[in-house]
């Protein structure tokens, strides 16, 4: 019993000597190649960039805080949102222009490489949510520009609260990403979609089931993803072309961008309708023809809504 307890003892000191080692040493620092990128004051350059965050990126759906999405897809993106997850609760940034809790202080070469490799301008990884690492020079030039003529906003938003298993994939697994960058140009085509669906618009983030760590384990574009809201809960569809089980794979073009076009139908989704409504024909062409290019799968979403169970009494849900 007497060498029972000293092992179990020497184990625990080696456990909280391993604890204390993560908490000193998670937070590691990173050289990443320079991006190049410069802010350009080009007014065609900027209103890209306006286009990119308020459009196809959708920026404002997760650097806006719940209390205040409500007031539209648009300024000012001041961070706040937490992230839930089973390594902590991730906080979006303030990225705003504002020196003291914005972004204002960054350089531009900062805040490319915080969107092409995930390092902030510390060079300490961030946690890889964002999917715009892929993304062209030309777009994040003109992302980092429009960035630029945001107005600065003080808000102050909370540190990530990362438990210890966050904390160990921060020291030993989570680091920068080697970027392939794209050098497509904009147009209809399958290919441009590709990009789009996958580095800007981030279809693929809400259309391919995540397992309980965050990774990818469900067919691409098959859906099956949840979101529990007050009011339900929602499924993303799939949306291969499965004549069976594709929710728009007998869908036209013509009836793809009407639905697009149509906006936010329900309070709650998390689908960005009311910033996707806005992206131009020809990017809507290209998902389209990107999304019927697709391996059909024979994944099936049962519904994209499931109302939340009731909390009246039963006499009363009853006579209504």
């Amino acid at each position: 019993m007497r060498l029972l307890k000293r092992a179990a003892m020497i184990i625990v000191c080696l456990l909280s000597l391993f604890a204390i080692y993560i908490q000193l040493t998670f937070k590691r620092k990173f050289d990443v190649p320079v991006t190049g990128i410069k802010a350009s004051t080009d007014s065609a350059i900027v209103a890209r960039g306006k286009y990119i965050v308020n459009g196809q990126a959708h920026c404002y759906h997760c650097h806006m805080p719940d209390s205040m999405k409500k007031l539209g897809p648009r300024e000012p993106l001041i961070g706040g949102y937490a992230f839930k997850t089973p390594f902590g609760d991730i906080y979006t940034p303030n990225i705003t222009s504002d020196n003291a809790t914005g972004v204002g202080a960054w350089t531009d070469e900062e805040l490319a490489q915080a969107l092409r490799y995930n390092v902030d301008h510390n060079k300490n990884a961030l946690v890889g949510i964002m999917p715009f690492n892929s993304m062209s020079d030309e777009d994040l030039t003109a992302v980092v520009s429009y960035m630029r003529t945001m107005k600065p906003v003080r808000n102050a938003v909370p540190e990530h609260d990362i438990n210890i298993l966050g904390k160990a994939l921060m020291r030993f697994v989570i680091g920068p990403v080697e970027a392939e960058v794209s050098h497509l140009k904009p147009d209809s085509s399958a290919a441009y979609g590709k990009y789009l669906a996958y580095t800007v618009a981030n279809c693929n983030g809400c259309h391919t089931r995540r397992g309980a760590a965050g990774g990818y384990e469900g067919d691409p574009f098959g859906g099956g993803n949840e979101w529990k809201t007050e009011n339900g809960t929602f499924i993303s569809p799939n949306i291969t072309p499965n004549d069976t089980v594709g929710r728009i794979a007998k869908w036209n073009y013509e009836v793809f961008e009407r639905r697009f076009r149509a906006g936010k139908l329900m309070e709650e989704t998390p689908m960005p309708w009311e910033n996707f409504q806005e992206m131009s024909e020809s990017d809507l062409k290209a998902i389209y023809n990107f999304l019927q290019s697709l391996e059909p799968s024979n994944h099936v979403v049962q519904t994209t809504f499931k109302p939340a169970p009731s909390t009246e009494p039963a006499h009363q849900a009853s006579g209504r």
